[in-house]
């Protein structure tokens, strides 16, 4: 099993790294900073680029779902960390009717602190009717959720969904970034289809490693192992195939998906961003974009069009 203090500290390390990347001005985001401790290491280029690439990539995929929604929709974000998206569609004014966060308790706490002690963060949550629900682990707002659960433990997060007001007719989305990999197949595969079974609309869209099986791949893995991080769902990210398959196997209607050296070249801001730092290392920064995925699963009886995605 991995091990949970290990996974927990990944979400520290990606945070981090989101924070230098936005203060070096790959992106744009005023929350990080509130929610996140400024890290003491600087970050290659290579890695900044890879930030950006996931982050603009995943912004570009949320707000297509809920503008094919027309904002009538719901998103859950499993393993959220210290996800800034709630706020920053709230300033889009692409704000889901509910939006529910899950992670373990010691994730959740953390966040709770922040948001508490933050007005920005607290008046967003509060909205007009100013009314919001907190303990130690969670917050209950009109449209924000914030829970703690184990993905390994189903029951309990459906729990935490019901709690959350979460409504089953409405189309959902749902959003994993490097999850599911420290996830048992066999918890996994029981989320999956739950979702599949209780959700008649509904889009998964999961960043995560891909590819694993060549030397590159394996030495993430040594590395990760080395910090007591154990990939239990590795498997499923062999291929672009085993990822797919990972959904279409346990009830999705379709699943399609790019590695993020594909998708970057689609990005629309890449001239900018890669005039902000020189990098030598090109054929690294390649490497490292195959490595890692985005896919998409759908449900879409009424074709709203869910199995499109783009990333311009």
């Amino acid at each position: 099993m991995a091990n949970e203090d290990a996974v927990r500290a990944t979400n520290d390390d990606a945070a981090q790294c989101k924070r230098f990347a936005v203060e070096r001005g790959y992106w744009e985001d005023p929350y990080i900073s509130l929610l996140t401790t400024k890290g003491q290491a600087r970050h290659a280029p290579e890695i900044n680029r890879g930030y950006y690439a996931r982050v603009s990539a995943m912004r570009t995929c949320i707000q297509r779902f809920i503008k094919l929604t027309d904002c009538k929709c719901q998103i859950i974000n499993l393993g959220a960390g210290f996800d800034t998206t709630y706020w920053l569609l709230k300033d889009q004014q692409l704000s889901p009717k509910n939006y529910v966060e899950v992670d373990f308790a010691m994730v959740t706490s953390r966040k709770c602190h922040q948001i508490r002690r933050n007005e920005m963060l607290l008046k967003s949550i509060a909205g007009e009717d100013g009314e919001v629900k907190m303990s130690k682990t969670e917050i209950h707002a009109t449209d924000y959720h914030l829970v703690s659960a184990n993905l390994r433990s189903l029951e309990e997060v459906k729990g935490k969904l019901t709690e959350s007001g979460i409504d089953t007719a409405l189309p959902t989305l749902f959003v994993t970034e490097c999850v599911l990999v420290y996830v048992d197949t066999e918890s996994t595969n029981k989320v999956l289809k739950w979702i599949a079974d209780s959700f008649p609309v509904a889009l998964f869209l999961n960043y995560e490693q891909v590819n694993m099986t060549d030397r590159f791949g394996q030495v993430m893995i040594d590395n990760l192992k080395t910090r007591d991080c154990v990939l239990m769902g590795v498997e499923a990210c062999t291929s672009m195939d085993s990822q797919k398959h990972r959904f279409t196997s346990q009830g999705w209607q379709g699943a399609d998906g790019m590695d993020m050296s594909q998708i970057y070249k689609c990005l629309p801001d890449i001239h900018r961003i890669e005039h902000i730092e020189f990098m030598d290392e090109k054929e690294l920064l390649d490497q490292l974009l195959s490595h890692y995925c985005i896919v998409w699963a759908w449900k879409d009886p009424h074709d709203l069009g869910l199995c499109d995605m783009t990333f311009t």
